[in-house]
């Protein structure tokens, strides 16, 4: 065993995070869950979304029975909403291909929808003891500074570098308490900004504490101009209600309850004719613009606000949900338009 991991055990025992809802029982299905819900989402988001999901489905089968649109109202607000349907997908695939057990190595586990390979990895060393390196962005951070390694860890070439370090450094015992060592001091003292260093029980061989360098490893990845995107959408209430429109399964929001969007160019009274052979006689009113940032590019929602005396019968297309303002916590619905609605009048 590397002095580095022997240091790391020794150090988890007593400093580490062992008090975390999913540490509290290594099942494979709340370690999965906890996993993915931990992919670009800070511990702090995740606990109150995780304890709802394990009430509402508390196995494997009660989530692969679910409804897709049932999975999505408790992931609303998460974000990344690929992870939600990548998460009901697999259930149904453990149900279905491995009798409702999940698989116990991370070359089975890695087939399944949504997981990559560091968190096949983590499943496999938390649950079934499965001797196999993790390189989640908490660890990716620690090697580097600790070891020195140059260049942007999403490049191929640098990420494979640091798989074969990953790797070399995983101990013959104690594979279950390692990675979370690891992971543990990414997330609590090597952190992205101001890390403790003087707490690290290995900062007396760390290149970048050395060198002065913690604030600039790992490398940045290379700056890109944010495209910025605009569009408008429709707001169509009547009494408590509002008119919300599914989204197809892929792109953006895949699956998720949004507004109907307008053409470019096309005012409000123009879609509520074109799409719905609705005539209206009051001014669509505008909103505040909505801005939501999503990893490639910036949104800017521009929302009209229609108010009709009644619910038009003819509004019933498969796709169309006339939503109570008071119960959108059923729905699945994109942060951004949650807050838009939530800020209704």
């Amino acid at each position: 065993m590397s002095e580095f991991a022997r240091t790391l055990i020794a150090w988890q025992s007593t400093h580490g995070r062992n008090d975390l809802p999913w540490q509290q029982n290594r099942e494979p299905y709340h370690v999965w869950l906890s996993e993915i819900m931990l992919q670009q989402t800070q511990v702090d988001t995740v606990i109150p979304y995780y304890q709802r999901f394990l009430q509402r489905f508390p196995g494997v089968a009660a989530l692969a029975d679910a409804p897709l649109d049932d999975v999505l109202a408790l992931w609303s607000g998460l974000g990344y909403y690929a992870r939600a349907r990548n998460l009901h997908r697999a259930a149904q695939r453990v149900i279905s291909e491995y009798d409702g057990v999940f698989p116990c190595s991370a070359a089975e586990l890695v087939k399944l929808p949504g997981i990559g390979r560091s968190t096949a990895a983590a499943i496999a060393s938390f649950c079934y003891g499965e001797r196999v390196a993790i390189l989640d962005g908490n660890v990716k951070r620690v090697l580097a500074r600790h070891f020195g390694i140059e260049g942007f860890p999403g490049e191929r070439a640098i990420e494979q570098d640091m798989w074969t370090l990953a790797e070399s450094l995983v101990p013959e015992n104690d594979i279950d308490v390692y990675p979370q060592a690891i992971m543990d001091l990414g997330a609590t003292l090597c952190t992205r900004s101001r890390p403790l260093c003087l707490h690290c029980p290995v900062h007396t061989t760390c290149v970048a504490r050395a060198e002065g360098r913690q604030a600039e490893l790992p490398t940045a990845k290379p700056r890109k101009a944010v495209p910025q995107r605009a569009n408008a959408m429709l707001v169509l209430r009547a009494g408590n209600r509002v008119l919300l429109e599914q989204r197809p399964a892929s792109g953006i929001w895949g699956g998720l309850f949004s507004l109907p969007e307008l053409a470019p160019d096309e005012d409000a009274s123009a879609l509520l004719q074109r799409r719905f052979g609705l005539s209206v006689t009051t001014t669509p009113s505008a909103l505040p613009p909505v801005r939501h940032s999503f990893t490639h590019f910036s949104l800017t929602i521009q929302p009209w606000l229609v108010v009709l005396a009644q619910m038009p019968a003819s509004l019933n297309e498969p796709t169309l949900n006339w939503a109570a303002l008071d119960a959108l916590d059923t729905l699945g619905l994109p942060a951004p338009i949650r807050r838009l609605l939530e800020s209704l009048p």
